[in-house]
């Protein structure tokens, strides 16, 4: 993790990002290849939802899993990403003062 978590939350589109993969069977559709819960979602289907080029997606989820907010899982010849929900814990507590 060599990327600071405010950094990381300090863009519109990576907290969009996080905000789905909250709820990803809400928030995209069901996978060919990997499991929305288990294995988290393709990046195909985050850069389209964000309406991004596919590299411009990549940079927003390379600085997302550099802070330890999401974690990815390569199936395949795709990549897959959930959040991290004990990292997220831990910069809540943060922000919050509770450190």
């Amino acid at each position: 993790m060599d990327v600071n978590p405010i950094k990381a939350l300090a863009n519109a589109n990576r907290l969009l990002v996080l905000d789905w993969l909250r709820d990803p069977e809400k928030h995209f559709p069901p996978q060919r290849d990997g499991d929305l819960i288990r294995d988290g979602v393709c990046a195909l289907y985050i850069a389209e939802k964000l309406g991004v080029s596919q590299p411009t997606c990549g940079e927003h989820l390379k600085v997302l899993s550099q802070a330890g907010l999401i974690e990815g899982k390569k199936i395949k010849q795709w990549v897959f990403y959930r959040r991290d929900e004990e990292r997220i814990a831990v910069v809540k507590e943060m922000l919050n003062g509770d450190w």
